[in-house]
């Protein structure tokens, strides 16, 4: 079996990568004013929101890996599942921040946030049925969040119709489906804490 550290070690380094990957796309104004920064303003707009984005996976796949007690394979599938899915976003990013937002990229990163979302709760299923002859609350915590998970995929299907009306609306979408994962689950921590 994987050690718990190794897996959360290579997951933060992919996610470094990705961050990475997303700010040396950002393209440096051709000229030294406003008009300079109105250009790539879309692209800037684009990173903040995808940075976020990762942000908050990050954060909290941190603290769902802090509850694992043993890596099974399935962790280790579904964790690299996740990864692959967030590994696109800088593509996502930097189409929809150079096509100024067209509705086919929103419509595009809104499909992949939704299989990000999706992934992401494979993951916490899986940690949370491993946990559950261990710590048998901590397990029934972890599913909790399938709420988060649930809003989040709403917010992120209700993006699709609207970059047909307007794409601003599922820019808003896209922070809102971010914005409840901002605070990690303190339960968790509180039920860790009870454990170590």
């Amino acid at each position: 079996m994987m050690n718990k550290n190794r897996l959360e070690a290579f997951s933060d380094g992919v996610l470094a990568i990705i961050i990475t990957i997303m700010v040396l796309e950002i393209k440096v104004p051709k000229t030294a004013n406003w008009d300079g920064i109105t250009h790539i303003l879309p692209t800037l707009i684009s990173y903040i929101l995808s940075f976020a984005l990762i942000g908050v996976y990050w954060n909290n796949h941190h603290h769902l890996l802090q509850s694992l007690k043993k890596v099974s394979s399935a962790i280790m599938w579904s964790n690299l599942n996740l990864l692959f899915w967030l590994s696109l976003i800088p593509f996502g990013t930097k189409w929809m921040g150079e096509t100024h937002f067209d509705k086919f990229t929103v419509l595009s990163y809104s499909i992949l946030l939704i299989i990000c979302g999706l992934s992401y709760n494979v993951l916490q299923n899986k940690i949370a049925h491993s946990l559950k002859n261990d710590i048998n609350q901590l397990a029934k915590i972890i599913k909790k969040q399938n709420y988060k998970v649930f809003i989040s995929t709403i917010c992120n299907i209700l993006s699709i119709p609207t970059a047909f009306i307007n794409t601003n609306l599922s820019l808003i979408l896209f922070a809102l489906s971010s914005g409840i994962w901002i605070i990690p689950s303190k339960e968790i921590e509180e039920e860790l804490s009870k454990t170590n």
